[in-house]
This record gives structure tokens, sequence and C-alpha cells, in this order.
């Protein structure tokens, strides 16, 4: 539930609350008695709601990490079924989880699915790099890179910069790989996946 410091931000909020629903509402019924009454049992609804899917999550991600039967099939649901960021995060446990099982189609099928559910960008980000991983442990190298291209922001170019190394190297693009890796490098990588990163391109040369 978002808080706010004064009435002038609840207002605000109840302003973009029918915006985005689509409802033409002069600015004085919005103000009015109703409006707050109406706004006050959604956002408790809508918080409500989360609560239940939180810990439907929390609940389906501990009985598939304990392995307990059926799970993966109600985790599978869980994903279909809510199509918001716990959906996703279920979908990324999923495709995880057929990932062990060298399913890597289903695991593919589910960070797809994952990613029509995500609406944080970072969220997506990092599905994205889990699909494109996968992608070329399929050889879908071309799909790899056009995977990784999607993936924006400077926290993520290093990781980006190894994938799209490995998606190069597989197609026989030993020059590309190179130089993929060397602009990681020079990134913000951390030291490990630093080092990593030049191991890969030392062994291009023997």
């Amino acid at each position: 539930m978002e808080m706010y410091e004064n009435e002038n931000d609840q207002v605000d909020a109840i302003k973009r609350f029918f915006v985005e629903n689509g409802k033409a509402l002069a600015v004085g019924v919005i103000l009015g008695v109703g409006a707050l009454v109406g706004w006050r049992y959604w956002n408790s609804h809508q918080a409500d709601s989360a609560r239940d899917a939180s810990l439907t999550y929390e609940n389906t991600v501990s009985a598939i990490r304990a392995d307990q039967p059926q799970t993966l099939a109600a985790a599978e649901k869980f994903a279909a079924d809510n199509k918001n960021t716990y959906g996703a995060l279920a979908a990324l446990e999923v495709a995880q989880q057929f990932v062990d099982k060298n399913e890597l189609d289903k695991a593919a099928a589910q960070l797809t699915q994952g990613l029509s559910a995500a609406s944080d960008e970072n969220l997506k980000a990092v599905i994205n790099l889990r699909l494109a991983r996968i992608q070329v442990q399929q050889k879908k190298a071309d799909d790899a890179l056009k995977t990784l291209d999607t993936v924006k922001g400077e926290g993520f170019a290093a990781i980006v910069a190894d994938l799209r190394g490995e998606a190069l190297l597989s197609k026989g693009d030993k020059q590309g790989a190179r130089s993929a890796w060397e602009a990681g490098v020079k990134s913000n990588a951390s030291p490990a996946l630093s080092e990593m990163m030049q191991m890969k391109i030392n062994n291009l040369s023997v």
C-alpha cells in the first residue's frame, strides 16, 4: 500500500487511479467523499490481493525447492494465472527447474511467459539474460543475440558482454567473441566475471 506525506499526495494518487482506469471524471468528483471512500476500498483490496499473491508465491517456491510432489505443475499454473511480478518470479523458478532437468524448450517457454507478466524493467532484464543463456545452450545463437539486444542498463553490461561472446563463439565468430569479452572486461564487471572473460580471451589464442 502506498504511503502519502500529505493530502495532495493522496489526491494525486486518486487522480492517477481514475485516469489509469479510463474514468473521465471531473476533478471535483475525484475529490468527493464517495471517490475517497471508493479509493480506500480499492487500495485495501489491492493490498489484500498482493498479500495473497505474495503468500501463495512463497509457499509455491518453498514447495518447489523442497522437491515436493506435484508442486511443479502447481507452480506452472500459478505463473500462468498471475500476470504480475509474482507470476513472473514464479516463471523464473519453474524455468530453473526445467533447466535442471535439461528440458530447455520448456524453460524457454516459461521465461517467455514471465516476460509477458513482468512490468519492472530490471526483472525483464534478468529474465531476458536467462533466456539468452538458454538460447545459447539450444544452439540458437541468433535468437540469443536478439534477446541480449533488449537488455539495457550499465548494470547488466558485463553479463550481456559475456553472453554475447558465448553466442558469437558458438557461431564460429572468434573475433566477435573476443571483442565482446574485451568490452566486458573494460566495463563494470565484478572481479570474478572480469577474470573469467579474460580467461576466455586467452583461450581463443590457444
